[in-house]
């Protein structure tokens, strides 16, 4: 069954599982991503997720009488991907359940924490994952696209690096960034990039006037569009300030991805009837002098169509 976040949270009684999940909601790529939540384990040990994404578009055309359509199918190419296990543990000494002050804002803390290194972790794995370098990684959008036709990579590189560049080459940014939107299978549902390519999406949308920013997510942030598509800041690796969208620091070239989110493009999947997201507190009534809590997910990542996901490269930011 497809299910959201959002819809997670609502399905949830306690409140702290609720308020985790709004932990992972503040990453807008989870907060609109859906996720397929149909998985079963196959033999016991690995959780197994496949599906058929279509390489090629389907055809009509027109016949004569007594003639016959020239026949042509679909392609599709079958795909399995290996749902994956991350998180994180914490630990908390039992003394300080002397202190009952303590225990309730300590804990709360640490789940907070966790759940935000997660799920910065898992927008690292969205984009730059790849199971044959990690084999605990799911494989990302990166590695799906790269080679396919929503791949734009231009002869030179956009300079936008400085005030004045973005002045003079804003233009050629926005027709090139057009032409690459138009190879996709349909509107995306976001555009991704980091933290320096947004700030110079938002001087560009002073200098066109063309971009919409009167909208405001489910947390009461600004979204900044184009064409109707959110911008979106995938924000840091988990654990250091590298962003997940590297900047190259020889070339300071960056990229930006886009994605359709859907049952039919890019989506989730994750285990039969799980919550998505996994809280196990410190149980302070059992023996032994250490507690350990965990959050956790199970998931990986599905292109159902080559097209509803793309990579535009070589922007010069730097």
């Amino acid at each position: 069954m497809p299910i959201t976040l959002e819809q997670a949270k609502q399905l949830r009684q306690d409140k702290l599982t609720q308020c985790v999940i709004d932990e992972f909601r503040k990453s807008p790529l989870l907060d609109m991503l859906v996720f397929d939540n149909t998985v079963l384990p196959q033999g016991g040990s690995t959780l197994a997720y496949s599906y058929n994404r279509v390489t090629t578009l389907p055809t009509a055309a027109s016949r004569a009488i007594n003639a016959e359509y020239v026949p042509q199918e679909t392609v599709t190419t079958q795909v399995t991907v290996n749902l994956k296990i991350f998180g994180g543990s914490f630990q908390v000494d039992r003394v300080i359940a002397n202190n009952q002050k303590q225990v309730v804002e300590h804990i709360p803390f640490q789940v907070a924490q966790k759940s935000a290194a997660t799920r910065a972790l898992f927008a690292d794995l969205f984009i730059n994952g790849d199971s044959g370098l990690v084999p605990t990684d799911f494989d990302g959008i990166d590695k799906a696209v790269t080679g396919s036709s929503t791949e734009h990579v231009p002869g030179a590189a956009i300079d936008l690096s400085t005030s004045e560049n973005i002045t003079a080459n804003f233009h050629l940014f926005m027709d090139t960034l057009d032409k690459w939107l138009a190879t996709m299978d349909g509107m995306p549902s976001a555009l991704m990039m980091n933290r320096a390519m947004l700030a110079i999406m938002n001087g560009i949308a002073r200098r066109s006037g063309y971009f919409s920013t009167s909208d405001v997510d489910a947390f009461g942030r600004p979204v900044t569009k184009y064409q109707g598509i959110p911008l979106m800041d995938l924000g840091d690796k988990p654990g250091t300030s590298n962003p997940i969208i590297a900047t190259a620091a020889a070339t300071g070239e960056t990229a930006i991805y886009a994605a359709r989110f859907a049952l039919d493009g890019v989506h989730g999947v994750s285990p039969s009837g799980s919550d998505l997201v996994n809280v196990y507190l410190p149980d302070m009534t059992a023996s032994g002098a250490v507690k350990t809590g965990e959050v956790e997910m199970v998931a990986a990542v599905a292109l159902k169509a080559t097209r509803a996901a793309g990579v535009l490269r070589k922007i010069k930011i730097a």
